[in-house]
């Protein structure tokens, strides 16, 4: 209620709530497609939003709470960045002109091999207790889920994974589910920087992926509650133990293991990329038999489909389509596409000039915000291709859960990219931090 009064007298007119009502609209989808609706535990589901509130009072409302996660991340990041040594030493001092190939997936190896050194050192498995038992104090929540999903904030799906290795062989679906959804719903800190030089707001970035974390959770546990008592609890976790018997054989398994998965993440990237393009290239061809003068695309056709989603996030309805197409491109294809797009968009309004007329821009930076973060995540058919391969080179004998699960964590993960879309969309966006996002304002 003292959110809502705040906008409310913030706002010269009431569309500024039509995000909250596009929230209750999510909420009910879910509850109504929802795996097992007589299991929901609402006391889960109402404290991620709740803490997805406050993430957003913190980080939007508070300049020192958004100094300290913007310094977390990029401790983070930071810290991401020494694999560019031995990027630099194996490719040569081009290896960022192929930046997917020979630094997102390096950064994976790097990981792997980072992790598997603090379990060795115990230093993970006491780091997962402490999480596991304020999210289960707070959520309910088991182990794996509240640190993968913790982890997601700073880390990407890849990343976060790793840190619930030894545990993926007793959790549950709906665990896995989870799992996955916070995957689907935030991005890497290693892919911050690509994403900035696009010409995205930073600090929206990193908000973004704070709020959809908590959101991720309480949607997977609304989409696909559980129904079987968890082995992963926070004691279980805390007696696991490395198999290494040493410092340097922990990187090496570590290093090894990340090895195979940075080949199965290439392989299916390119499969499903390729794919993409053999539908859109189908589409175009049938388009233009029937006289159509622009390409057909499957995100073509998702702009019209997608634009009242838009519509509920609260999108001014002259930029609707815009936000739609924007939201397609980022679900058929990748959100770096996507994110480009938007970047190009925000570079016309700055310049207006005859740019503006050809290509199209914005009519509030609104659409900017919004668009933002309803792009913050990695949830697009490509990346189901990646979580699975991911999942399925880790625990081959469960691949078949995996992949039942992997289409609902997706749609889990895009509903609580909306979600923060939605409470980041209202003018509370722009009551605390005006010094910080000036820039925005064209």
């Amino acid at each position: 209620m003292v959110i809502i009064s705040d906008l409310y007298k913030e706002s010269a007119q009431l569309y500024n709530l039509v995000s909250l009502t596009g929230l209750a609209l999510y909420v009910f989808i879910m509850f109504f497609f929802s795996k097992h609706p007589s299991k929901i535990k609402w006391l889960t589901v109402a404290w991620g939003f709740a803490l997805q509130f406050a993430f957003a009072l913190i980080i939007l409302r508070w300049s020192l709470g958004f100094h300290i996660f913007k310094w977390l991340s990029d401790r983070v990041a930071n810290y991401m960045k020494f694999v560019q040594t031995g990027c630099l030493f194996l490719f040569g001092p081009n290896y960022s002109d192929h930046l997917f190939v020979m630094q997102v997936l390096p950064t994976v190896v790097f990981i792997s091999a980072t992790i598997n050194i603090m379990f060795y050192l115990g230093i993970m498995q006491k780091l997962i207790v402490g999480i596991a038992l304020t999210m289960k104090m707070l959520m309910n929540t088991t182990a794996p889920e509240s640190v993968a999903t913790a982890g997601n904030i700073f880390l990407g799906q890849t990343e976060c994974l790793l840190l619930v290795k030894p545990l993926l062989k007793y959790m549950t679906k709906s665990e896995i589910h989870a799992v996955m959804s916070g995957g689907f719903a935030t991005i890497a800190g290693g892919v911050l920087g690509a994403f900035i030089l696009f010409g995205v707001p930073a600090n929206h970035l990193i908000s973004a992926s704070v709020m959809s974390a908590p959101a991720a959770l309480a949607i997977s546990k609304l989409f696909y509650p559980e129904t079987k008592k968890t082995k992963t609890s926070a004691e279980f976790a805390g007696n696991i133990k490395s198999q290494e018997k040493s410092l340097f054989e922990a990187a090496s398994a570590g290093a090894k293991s990340g090895m195979s998965l940075v080949v199965s993440i290439g392989a299916n990237l390119l499969v499903f990329i390729s794919l993409l393009s053999v539908i859109n290239s189908t589409l175009t061809w049938f388009g233009e038999r029937v006289g159509s003068t622009k390409p057909i695309t499957f995100q073509f056709v998702l702009s019209y489909l997608l634009w009242p989603f838009a519509l509920t996030m609260g999108v001014k309805l002259e930029d609707c389509r815009k936000v739609g197409e924007l939201m397609g491109i980022k679900t058929f294809i990748n959100e770096f596409v996507a994110f480009q797009e938007l970047g190009v968009l925000i570079n016309n309004r700055k310049e207006l000039n005859e740019h503006i007329a050809k290509n199209g821009t914005w009519s509030s930076e609104r659409s900017v915000v919004i668009s933002t973060y309803a792009l913050c995540g990695f949830s697009n058919f490509g990346s189901i291709g990646v979580q699975l391969s991911l999942f399925m080179a880790l625990i081959p004998s469960r691949k078949s859960m995996f992949a039942e699960v992997a289409l609902r964590s997706m749609i889990s993960g895009s509903v609580a990219c909306f979600v923060t879309a939605c409470i980041a969309s209202d003018r509370i966006l722009f009551l605390g931090l005006k010094n910080e996002i000036n820039f925005l304002i064209f």
